[in-house]
């Protein structure tokens, strides 16, 4: 491997087991660490070039192989360290990862007479470990135009398709094994028994990852890192900066100032709740900055909805150096970036998987940011974030208040933001919320807001003809943002949320349900 390879981040946290996942591009790898983390087990993907003394040197019970969109007989295609498969730590291969260890093993890999792509039904021909507890027939997600075409006589196979012949795996001798399936997502309904098997009955893991232990070892470090100088905080009323402000607070108490900045892309009243909601709470040094105007005039004629992010990102930091420049010995700047934002964004983890979206939390931010980052969420789901905030002792308000994207409305309004559209968004969004908070359903959703579209429909109101805008709902469940299933809303509150909005929204007149899922959609539209 070459020595410019990169090194694994260091754990957050004192982890007594944790999981290796080497990602080598799937659009499915954050589903596979969500998966992980939901037993319990710390997990971090890491790039597949790893230097694989440091990786070993860390001490992984196990080790995943992701899938991944190349082809492993191709001329440059992702490779690991060969030593990895034989250093005694289980790995668990998935399709390309499989793929890939079935090669390195001494096995061939070729294009698949027939591809398979969505549910498939596989047929269990040994359940003893890996497919432990599983019936003899399930239903599996496939996704891959290559197959394993033979293995060495050091395998075995434990599973088959009708298309697929080996669609599970394992090595004789070395604890590896191999899925052609995916058992992350969901639409393989038995594949967390996959790997729960893995986890535990193979690698023999504790399942002892919980948040009491992360929030002292977060606090114990944020205080070992700033020592005697000031922390600032962007502070959005959010449930991320909440946490990290909460989190920084306990750690250095009056040495953390908290900056709200108003950008004029917040929803109907939303600074205005947010400043008292804080200072009520009281203990938190807060400021608040109006900066709407600066905000709009960088996004004036702005379409592209990388560059409103990377503009949002560049203003956002100049507003910061104006508000702390007169506060004395500031050395950090706490964020509340979580896994996700870094995954989307490969900022951390190295790895070849597509840039899906810059988030504001990790991208957009110049070179020469006068301050170190402090991001204690940065290796943390959404509901984990929420769990530390029941340890913190957050109220449910703010925990379970709905996520909404750093760069604000100007990824809700599609095309050029102006006051005039944002105007005609907040209200629509003011309607949605109102409507499905009244109907009782919004416990069940993980987001509900409405979208402005850059198209003007026909229609007739009164005896007049319009030719006005089209307001886009979306509602979605989800446990954590990394996957979300579009929300089966009663017709009866779409059909209310629809006459309000054409009713009392002016300049609008024409409501759209969104019906998209993630993947392959993603939660917002921009």
């Amino acid at each position: 491997m070459p020595s410019t390879a990169p090194s694994p981040a260091p754990s957050p946290a004192p982890a007594r087991e944790w999981v290796a996942i080497l990602d080598f591009g799937s659009q499915y790898s954050q589903l596979i660490a969500r998966r992980v983390r939901e037993q319990k087990v710390y997990c971090e993907l890491v790039p597949y070039n790893v230097d694989p003394a440091a990786l070993l040197a860390r001490g992984p019970r196990a080790i995943i192989l992701s899938g991944g969109p190349a082809s492993v007989y191709e001329a440059g295609s992702p490779r690991i360290a060969p030593e990895l498969l034989r250093a005694g730590v289980p790995v668990l291969g998935i399709c390309y990862g499989m793929q890939l260890a079935a090669l390195l093993l001494g096995g061939e890999v070729a294009a698949a007479r027939a591809r398979e792509y969505g549910g498939t039904r596989c047929h269990i021909l040994d359940d003893a470990d890996l497919l432990f507890a599983l019936p003899a027939d399930i239903t599996v997600w496939m996704s891959h135009g290559d197959q394993v075409a033979r293995l060495s006589d050091d395998f075995l196979p434990l599973a088959r398709t009708e298309n697929c012949p080996l669609a599970a795996v394992r090595h004789r001798t070395l604890p590896f094994y191999g899925v052609q399936f995916h058992p992350e997502v969901a639409h393989t309904p038995r594949g967390r028994q996959v790997l729960h098997n893995f986890l535990f009955r193979i690698a023999g893991c504790r399942g002892d990852w919980r948040m009491d232990s992360y929030v002292e070892s977060a606090v114990a470090e944020i205080r070992a890192t700033v020592a005697d100088r000031r922390v600032v905080c962007a502070l959005s009323g959010g449930v991320d900066s909440a946490v990290v402000a909460t989190l920084v607070h306990r750690a250095i108490g009056d040495r953390l100032t908290c900056v709200f900045v108003d950008n004029g892309l917040l929803r109907k009243d939303e600074a205005r709740q947010v400043l008292r909601t804080f200072r009520e709470r009281g203990g938190l040094n807060l400021r608040g900055v109006d900066a709407a105007a600066r905000f709009l005039e960088r996004l004036r004629g702005v379409t592209d909805p990388e560059e409103k992010r990377m503009r949002i990102g560049h203003e956002f930091v100049e507003v910061f150096k104006e508000e702390v420049r007169e506060i004395p010995d500031i050395a950090f700047l706490a964020q509340g970036t979580l896994y996700p934002d870094v995954i989307e964004s490969q900022s951390a983890v190295g790895g070849p998987s597509a840039r899906i979206k810059t988030h504001h939390n990790v991208g957009g931010l110049p070179e020469n940011l006068p301050f170190k980052l402090i991001e204690p969420l940065r290796f943390l789901f959404k509901d984990e974030v929420r769990e530390i905030g029941r340890e913190l002792g957050l109220p449910d308000e703010i925990l379970l208040r709905q996520p909404f994207p750093g760069p604000g409305l100007a990824v809700r309004v599609v095309g050029p933001v102006t006051p005039e559209r944002l105007a005609i968004l907040r209200e629509a969004d003011e309607v949605v919320t109102a409507e499905v908070e009244k109907a009782g359903v919004s416990g069940s959703l993980w987001q509900y807001f409405a979208v402005l579209l850059p198209v003007q429909s026909v229609g007739v109101m009164g005896d007049g003809r319009t030719y006005e805008s089209v307001v886009a709902v979306r509602a979605v469940e989800s446990t954590d943002g990394m996957t979300a299933d579009w929300a089966r809303l009663p017709y009866d509150l779409l059909a209310g949320i629809s006459t309000r909005i054409v009713g009392e929204v002016k300049g609008v007149n024409r409501v759209v349900y969104d019906l998209s899922s993630k993947p392959p959609g993603t939660i917002e539209w921009e």
